[in-house]
């Protein structure tokens, strides 16, 4: 799956909507503890594609401008608009399998990593790309992707085209990979139960 001319137009769309040119947004940092679990469903995914997990070279943040916002709004959007929503068990008859979308179908797992990997292949370091397990505002387990910023740390999620500070998604905050290594996970926050599973 390319997104091509897609990004360029959704990019150009973001622009020209008011306040696409005023000042950049700015968020928090989360506080993040001691290294966790790491989900079933990451580990499996590297075990199919590992090229996609290895250490990363180095490690630093996005730095955050109009032209890093608009390509990073154009990609949530894009990716937000293009793939069918559908959970692992009807997909996959598994109840969590974490796959790039392929055949434009997935959960919100699948939804992140290929956000992740179109944001790689624009040039954005993956050590910047982390993917976090939180509890929705129901209670249940799903996935969204941090992206961290020299302006504070935000988050693009399958549910909204809206990008906003980590702590202002209402989300209550779980895990997510270290930023040094991605096969390490570290907790968020106050310790919290992790869900069995993500799944929408």
């Amino acid at each position: 799956m390319f997104l091509g001319a897609a990004v360029s137009v959704a990019a150009v769309a973001y622009a020209a909507t008011p306040g696409a040119a005023g000042s950049l947004p700015s968020a928090t940092f989360a506080p993040t503890g001691g290294a966790t679990s790491i989900p079933y469903g990451w580990v499996d995914f590297c075990r199919r594609n590992a090229g996609e997990c290895e250490a990363h070279d180095t490690v630093r943040d996005i730095r955050l401008t109009a032209k890093t916002l608009k390509t990073i709004a154009a990609v949530n959007k894009w990716v937000n608009g293009n793939i069918e929503p559908l959970s692992d068990m009807a997909h996959w008859g598994v109840a969590d399998h974490w796959d790039y979308p392929d055949d434009g179908r997935g959960d919100c797992e699948d939804y992140l990593l290929l956000k992740r990997k179109h944001l790689v292949e624009a040039g954005f370091p993956a050590s910047a790309l982390l993917v976090t397990v939180v509890k929705d505002k129901k209670g249940e387990g799903h996935a969204v992707l941090t992206v961290k910023t020299d302006r504070g740390e935000f988050i693009l999620d399958n549910m909204t085209d809206k990008i906003v500070s980590w702590d202002k998604t209402g989300y209550r905050f779980v895990k997510r990979q270290s930023q040094e290594a991605p096969n390490v996970w570290v907790t968020i926050g106050e310790p919290t139960e992790a869900p069995a599973y993500v799944s929408r």
